[in-house]
């Protein structure tokens, strides 16, 4: 528990928050980025650094394929983190002059002042925005323009486990019923490699993971462990940013109302998942940001742990490196029924997979799916409906799919294959499938564009 600390002026808390967060409570350094500084309101934020995929595709498949070396390939991009109570003026300084800004996501509409090594812009509402310098988009600085903090908990609270500023190891931490978990700005709580399981385990009843910190997973082997597992009832996870985690970051089991809200989700390693919702019902995820190295929303079913349903994901900023943005599947053994991809925007996809996808390969019926109000900056492969057989398969037949939207979507698509509808045969197919107001590279999609096969459908495009 961290004691407490008299009231200091808020400009002389800004300047011992910034030298916790930079060296820790035990003086330990922190690895800052050297590309950028930031400041809010001329108070300064900690640019940290945090590792990424390869711009590389060669590599970035590498590291997805040699799970030994996974760890092995990657880049470095940057993020800063601070409240916003109002409209704010945040002054970005690089190293090297600055010829070009692109700033995303393209829909927030936002340009920047540009003065030699420094950048000047305008927020005035609480946003992830990326902001790439010179064409460099691998390392890129993220801005995490959060809202306020309310009500944060009081250390000496006894159902409260509190992370004050500074770096904690830990080998582990289960959480149980009525408890909230508090990561305060500044704080780093990083799991050790001597722990098994995951970092964080909040399982059980009314619990609430929170705050402005990290947690972190650079001290774990690549595939040793889930930053943070999810298993329970009415659990809140809101504010925190994870980075690096050594396999799936959150995986959601076997839960009922569980939200989250405002989560950044940076990850470089093979199967570094970011939010993986598992035979679970009741399920937001709501204005959160992640980049990673494989599937980024994804739900899925285990065998005999119950069906998924009622799944929304909505004004989410997502950054696709291998797989897939937003999908259902590939495991998928017991039924998935009504989920919500809403009002979110893909900046990037580097991926060889599809940026939408409906991935299935086992006995599951898969229905109700929609994927509306979206904006896709960059695809390679845009809408994908599969059955099949592949390496995940484990069930002998194979399942259904059915009724899914793709409603009010912009998308910039690069390869000519827009759309593939595949189904398995006529008793395991795909249908009522429906593209309504579709539009690819400043185009409505066309019929031509959707390649499907023999066992889809009702499949209709308007207009």
């Amino acid at each position: 528990m961290r004691p407490k600390t008299a009231a200091c002026g808020f400009a002389l808390c800004s300047t011992i928050a910034l030298l916790l967060q930079t060296f820790g409570a035990a003086g330990q350094a922190q690895e800052l980025s050297p590309d950028f500084t930031v400041t809010v309101d001329a108070r300064p934020v900690p640019v940290h650094a945090f590792k990424v995929a390869s711009a590389d595709p060669a590599l970035r498949w590498k590291a997805m394929d040699d799970k030994v070396h996974s760890a092995d390939f990657f880049e470095t991009a940057a993020f800063a983190s601070f409240d916003m109570p109002r409209p704010v003026k945040v002054t970005v300084t690089c190293q090297e002059p600055i010829r070009t800004v692109k700033i995303l996501p393209t829909s927030l509409h936002l340009a920047a002042e540009v003065q030699g090594k420094i950048l000047i812009l305008a927020l005035a509402q609480p946003r992830p925005v990326t902001i790439e310098i010179n064409g460099n988009w691998v390392r890129a600085l993220h801005l995490f323009a959060n809202p306020p903090e309310t009500a944060a908990p009081r250390p000496d609270d006894p159902n409260v486990i509190y992370f004050g500023p500074g770096v904690h190891e830990i080998s582990g931490l289960r959480v149980g019923d009525g408890k909230t978990v508090y990561l305060a700005p500044g704080a780093i709580v990083k799991g050790t490699a001597a722990g098994h399981g995951p970092v964080f385990a909040l399982e059980g009843d009314h619990i609430t993971l929170r705050g402005r910190g990290i947690l972190d997973g650079s001290l774990c082997p690549t595939h040793s462990r889930n930053l943070l597992l999810v298993h329970g009832k009415d659990i809140t996870i809101e504010g925190i940013i994870l980075r690096d985690s050594s396999t799936w970051n959150i995986p959601i089991r076997r839960s009922e109302r569980v939200t989250l809200r405002n989560v950044k989700v940076l990850g470089y390693r093979a199967n570094s998942d970011g939010i993986d919702v598992c035979n679970s019902r009741d399920v937001l995820i709501d204005n959160c940001f992640l980049r990673t190295l494989d599937d980024l929303i994804v739900v899925k079913t285990d065998k005999g742990q119950g069906p998924t349903r009622h799944v929304t994901a909505k004004n989410c900023v997502l950054w696709n490196e291998v797989a897939h943005a937003l999908s259902v599947g590939a495991e998928l053994r017991e039924d998935v029924d009504d989920v919500l991809f809403s009002d979110c925007d893909v900046i990037h996809d580097k991926g060889r997979e599809w940026t939408l996808r409906v991935f299935h390969c086992d006995s599951a019926r898969v229905s109700n799916v929609r994927f509306e109000n979206l904006r896709i900056e960059e695809s390679r492969r845009l809408i994908s409906l599969w059955i099949g057989r592949f390496v995940w398969t484990r069930d002998a037949e194979r399942g259904h799919i059915q009724d899914v939207t793709f409603k009010n979507i912009r998308a910039a698509s690069a390869l000519p294959l827009r759309v593939e509808l595949v189904g398995f045969d006529q008793a395991h197919g795909i249908e009522d499938v429906l593209f309504q107001d579709v539009v690819v590279n400043g185009k409505p999609l066309r019929r031509d564009e959707v390649k499907a096969n023999a066992f889809t459908r009702n499949v209709r495009i308007e207009p």
